[in-house]
């Protein structure tokens, strides 16, 4: 081929990475599951088992067993102990003490008189148990004759018995069915709830006398003794009237 063919700076050449629309089929784009492994293993093929070591549960880490901390005894078979006997050397054990059997002397036979003769039987009048103390066994009291009288004779009949019975409150003209108030169930309302009420005064007691509350001397407060008389300043003492402030001055009309 000639240069002059080509136009511009395409050049045929070989393609880097599959097109898909040189293929007539999916080609590459689909992949044929694998054969290797367990997991996504090809269905048409034939897959050997796996096994795999499981996590622990939660139960198992609470109740766990010994393991090979502890050493299993030389003598325990899987089927349970050595079956070889053994013995071993024990103390001496003590000798059982021997059954006293009592002497001659130990037996009375003049007391044996009631036992060993016929007597005739004999009876004793003993104090109550301790168990007839909760005994509620009724007396002879307890129990009453039926009566001769009446409706409830023993063995014989009775003539009719009728009684008058008071009025009923259910289904009688006695019976309450709107369960309407009596005119004495009304209280008679105060007039002061519906007109203008009236001034209301009430004379309570003195709380405390009355009187005056300044602190005042007394005659001992007083001491004349102390009063100088002669020449030079003297000082004096005595009781005068309170005057008000408020009064007016007293004025009295002198006759020239």
């Amino acid at each position: 081929m000639s240069a002059d063919v080509w136009v511009g700076a395409w050049r045929p050449h070989r393609p880097k990475g599959p097109i898909a629309a040189l293929y007539s089929s999916p080609g590459p784009k689909y992949g044929l599951p694998t054969n290797v492994g367990y997991p996504l293993h090809d269905p048409s093929r034939y897959r050997a088992p796996a096994y795999s070591f499981g996590i622990r549960r939660l139960c198992l880490q609470d109740e766990c067993s010994p393991g090979p901390k502890y050493m299993v005894p030389a003598k325990m078979t899987m089927k349970g102990k050595d079956g070889n006997p053994a013995y071993s050397i024990y103390g001496r054990p003590r000798d059982l003490m021997p059954f006293l059997t009592p002497g001659p002397g130990r037996y009375s036979p003049e007391k044996a008189g009631k036992w060993t003769y016929r007597s005739a039987p004999i009876y004793s009048l003993a104090s109550r148990t301790k168990e007839f103390a909760n005994d509620q066994t009724p007396g002879p009291a307890a129990y009453g004759l039926p009566p001769m009288i009446g409706p409830k004779v023993v063995g014989k009949s009775s003539a009719p018995n009728y009684s008058l019975l008071g009025r009923s409150l259910v289904g009688s003209f006695y019976e309450d069915l709107s369960k309407t108030p009596g005119p004495c169930n009304y209280r008679v309302v105060e007039p002061s709830v519906y007109k203008t009420r009236a001034p209301q005064y009430s004379m309570l007691a003195r709380n405390m006398l009355p009187g005056d509350n300044t602190q005042k001397p007394g005659p001992g407060a007083h001491s004349p003794e102390k009063v100088r008389w002669g020449p030079g300043p003297t000082y004096t003492w005595t009781f005068g009237i309170r005057h008000s402030d408020y009064l007016a001055p007293l004025i009295v009309d002198v006759v020239d």
